[in-house]
């Protein structure tokens, strides 16, 4: 697929058919999300994959019962290790390249999936200490987004876009 195709394309799924990742998929998916740029190869990212039920709905519960998260095939968790940003760049390293970085690595994923035939859906409203629980997220790690992904059982239509004219802007404001 056409990375233009797949830009376009995508779409924020938030309901999900009962059916597997084919064989190998999952695995795409996440080498695509290690492809990502981040800010002096640092690599500040940690993936979780979700597979158990149980451990779904306690994502569900984390984000005020968006309940379609345990619908889903699978549910990546991704996370930051800002001090692999830090340990070089100091407080800006631990504060903003490890968010943008790991915020690359999820745009892949989406876009990845998206190529494979699968749905997702970018999560950012969650309880931070309840995810990072439900994980058991080792100190200084910090879940910053979730991703649920699996077969469409919807087409949501393109959401509208504000026009370039509007937020391009030459040499300044």
């Amino acid at each position: 697929m056409d990375v233009f195709e797949a830009i376009k394309g995508r779409r924020s799924v938030r309901a999900f058919k009962p059916a597997p990742m084919k064989e190998g998929d999952l695995q795409k998916i996440l080498e695509a999300a290690q492809m990502a740029p981040s800010a002096g190869n640092r690599q500040p990212w940690e993936f979780v994959v979700v597979n158990d039920q149980e451990t779904k709905q306690k994502l569900v519960q984390a984000t005020r019962g968006q309940s379609f998260i345990a619908d889903a095939s699978v549910v990546v968790v991704v996370c930051t290790n800002a001090e692999r940003c830090a340990s070089r760049y100091g407080d800006r390293g631990a504060t903003l390249y490890c968010i943008q970085d790991t915020a690359a690595a999820a745009q892949n994923i989406h876009l990845a999936a998206y190529a494979l035939g699968y749905a997702t859906c970018w999560i950012g409203a969650f309880d931070e200490a309840a995810v990072a629980k439900v994980i058991r997220a080792p100190a200084g790690v910090r879940p910053v987004a979730m991703i649920p992904i699996g077969k469409a059982n919807e087409k949501p239509n393109a959401p509208s876009r504000i026009p370039l004219e509007k937020v391009v802007h030459e040499d300044g404001f």
